[in-house]
């Protein structure tokens, strides 16, 4: 099982996106996600969302909110617990090139008509209504979302 970070990083209605389109092996290849990676030895998840936001962005988050643990389970690529963040104080200059892919502040309506995954709509609509710390876990069949429960109990997706 692996440990992750992903933050929201926002600038007004926008939010920083990354468009994995870097790495041929990747299972975020040409979806847009928030900002993070994985944990390293000895990190906290706080720890792990600092580093991984600063290499990714060149940005140093100055506050932020944990604002969920979410459980993905994939018949693909195992089981992963990635720590939700948001944030929307930060310092420094936003890298005009990133390992990992392109880095793109998007509408937070327009979101929804990028390449995403199915059940990050869900955790994004969460954290748009602000809605108190929650657990949510995706279990996904190859790309298709199969399962989708929040804080114990199934819903819709």
């Amino acid at each position: 099982m692996r440990n992750t970070t992903l933050c929201y990083i926002a600038r007004g209605r926008d939010y920083l996106m990354l468009h994995r389109v870097k790495k041929e092996k990747d299972e975020n290849k040409d979806k847009w996600i928030g900002i993070g990676g994985k944990f390293e030895e000895g990190e906290s998840p706080e720890d792990c969302l600092l580093r991984e936001v600063r290499e990714e962005t060149g940005l140093t988050l100055k506050s932020w909110r944990y604002r969920a643990i979410v459980t993905f389970v994939s018949d693909e690529w195992g089981t992963e617990y990635m720590h939700l963040f948001t944030s929307d104080e930060y310092s420094g200059t936003l890298r005009t090139d990133c390992e990992e892919g392109e880095l793109r502040w998007i509408d937070r309506d327009a979101l929804l008509e990028t390449n995403i995954w199915e059940g990050d709509k869900i955790f994004l609509q969460l954290l748009d209504t602000e809605q108190p710390f929650f657990s949510l876990k995706l279990r996904y069949r190859g790309d298709s979302l199969v399962e989708a429960v929040l804080d114990g109990k199934a819903i819709r997706h």
